[in-house]
Order: C-alpha cells, then structure tokens, then sequence
C-alpha cells in the first residue's frame, strides 16, 4: 500500500486551466416562469462561466398570456451598478443584454460594455458585446413597447458585435413586414445580411420556418462571408423563453470558441430537447420550456468539437 502510494506521488500531472469567462447579463427578473435570467444564469452557470447581472426589471411573471403581474421599473440602478463594478476594476468577456422595459432604460445601458470593456495586453478590446433585442414575438410588439422603442432599439444594436432577433425582431429593426412563413430562405440571407449593414458582424435570426414543417436559425457571419441555417421539426404550440434559452446557449458556445455553425448547433438542440419534452408532458407552456433536464447534455457538447 505504501509502495503504491510513494509510485503515484511521484507522478506529476500538469492541467492547463485558463481564467473562467465572465459576463454581465442585463436582463429583467421574472420571478415565476423560465425566461430571462432565470433561464440565462442556469445555462451560464453550467457551461462553466461566471455570469453577473445587472436586473433592468423585477417582473412576478413575464407578460405573455399573463395579466395582472407587478412590475418594479431598475432604470436608476442600472447605471449605479455598472459604475460601482468599474471601480472594482471588474471587466467582461462578454456583455450580454436581454429585455429593456422602456427607450430610457436603452440610454442608461448605451455605455455599459465601454465601462466594462477587458482588454489584452496590447490594449485592444476583447469584450464581446451580444444583444437580444427583446420586444416582438408573432407578429406583434410586446406589451408596453412602440415604435419608438422599436427606433432605439436598432440604434442600440449599431453597438453590438452579435445580435440575435426572432423573425419579428428582424422585420422591426429592417422596417419590413413580417411574414409568418414557410421562409424563403434566400429572403431570409438577405435579411441577415442587411442587419449585419446596421452594424453588428454577426446576425442570427432565430424562429426561422422552413419547408416541410422545419423551424430554426439563420446566421450571417460578415468577416468570414459566410450564411447558414440550422432547422429541426416543428412542434407545435407556443412557447416562452426559449428566446432566451436559445442565445444564452448561443453565447456559451461563442465563448467556448465553438465555431458559429456548432454554437447555433449545439443551442439549437437544447432548444428543441427542451420544448419536445414539455409538449410531451402536457406542462403549462406559460412558464417556460423543461431546459433543466438537459443542461447535463448541454455541458457535454459544448465541449464536443465535431
């Protein structure tokens, strides 16, 4: 026993651990339903990467199929704690924003990835900024927004580095109406393509419908010149949060130096899983798909390279 153990303890085993990734998350906090942070933080969390939020609101529920829900507005806070991280000297490699309750809480934010900008040692920013521009869903603005919010927000995303619409969000921002689908997929590049002219190098749109019942991603990469799509079936009914599901998925992957392809991938599939699963057990698609049952599986293939 002792030989054994003198033999193994002479043995040097060298791991190469690199700095855990950080992001800020500026979402809101719904407190019952899966979206939002509460969807952000888990599938963050369990790809191994450090998540802080800033909360833009404090929501009981989301807004969807749901009335009478409180809601406490975190405009001045957003900016206290911004300032309060940059003096600690916190920094980001990636600042990740979600739901914005108004064009207000859209200024306060503007300067945020600025503050808390990480930078190599040559001094060149390395900060992945990525936007979820939350505010449309089937057709339709979400409740409380107009307009003008819609106008900010596409100013907003001229910052982004990534931006991640569903086919409304796409429609508002590029001033086109929307179309239900199927999706003529060469509209569907133009459209990637054209957002990407606002400012952002990457463009995914997701709630992509294909032929054959198919529904997914599209994704225009305009350093590497490069378009794709990533469809499954389709099934039916409405789901919440699987927005937030998707491009929280979406970014682990990024920041796992996935490729763009096996990132949309791998998020996709997560998706999917997920909404399979809660159609198949009848839960109330109000509060979210069953995510927490393959974030196992997720973990795993982010560290796939395939």
């Amino acid at each position: 026993m002792n030989k054994m153990t003198s033999k193994s303890s002479n043995k040097q085993v060298k791991k190469v651990i690199g700095p855990e990734k950080k992001v800020c998350a500026l979402h809101d906090i719904s407190c019952a339903g899966r979206c939002s942070l509460t969807v952000v933080l888990p599938v963050l969390s369990v790809a191994g990467i450090e998540c802080n939020v800033i909360p833009t609101a404090i929501l009981s529920t989301h807004t969807g199929e749901f009335t009478g829900y409180t809601f406490r507005d975190l405009t001045d806070d957003i900016p206290l704690i911004a300032d309060h991280w940059q003096s600690l000297g916190r920094t980001y490699d990636a600042v990740y924003s979600g739901f914005f309750g108004s064009a207000q809480q859209l200024k306060a934010a503007a300067d945020i990835p600025e503050k808390l900008r990480k930078r190599d040692k040559d001094g060149r920013n390395t900060t992945l900024v990525m936007v979820d521009p939350v505010m449309a869903d089937a057709g339709k603005l979400y409740t409380g927004f107009d307009m003008l919010f819609v106008d900010g927000m596409r100013e907003y995303c001229k910052t982004a580095d990534i931006i991640v619409p569903n086919m409304t969000e796409a429609c508002l921002l590029l001033g086109k109406n929307y179309d239900e689908g199927p999706h003529d997929l060469n509209e569907v590049k133009k459209m990637t393509k054209e957002l990407s002219e606002l400012g952002p190098s990457i463009t995914v749109i997701t709630g992509v419908k294909g032929g054959n019942g198919n529904y997914g991603a599209a994704y225009f990469d305009r350093e590497k010149n490069t378009f794709g799509t990533d469809l499954k079936i389709m099934i039916p009914g409405r789901y919440y949060g699987t927005g937030d599901l998707f491009a929280s998925a979406l970014l682990a992957g990024l920041l796992k130096d996935l490729s763009l392809e096996r990132a949309c991938d791998v998020a996709l599939d997560l998706v999917h899983r997920s909404i399979e699963r809660t159609y198949k057990t009848g839960a109330d698609v109000r509060y979210g798909v069953d995510f927490e049952t393959f974030l196992g599986r997720f973990a795993k293939d982010l560290n796939r390279r395939i």
